[in-house]
């Protein structure tokens, strides 16, 4: 029974933010003023440029391996 009960939870929860005891002590105010500094800085960080992060990866791993396999042959 008690398994059901989990499973009907729905997955979004519309203020995940205030269920912890410690922000559900904050008053509101402060909530909110939390909450629209992470929108504005969400907003304000810039677009990355150059290539993707997974091409970075991928570049750092074959110079890591090549530097490694050169250094051993030579």
């Amino acid at each position: 029974m008690a398994m059901d009960r989990h499973r009907l939870r729905p997955l979004v929860l519309r203020d995940e933010a205030i269920r912890h005891p410690f922000r559900q002590s904050l008053p509101l105010t402060i909530v909110q003023i939390a909450r629209e500094e992470h929108e504005s800085e969400a907003a304000a960080l810039p677009k990355a440029k150059g290539i993707g992060d997974d091409a970075s990866l991928f570049l750092l791993s074959f110079l890591a391996f090549f530097t490694a396999f050169y250094m051993f042959i030579f």
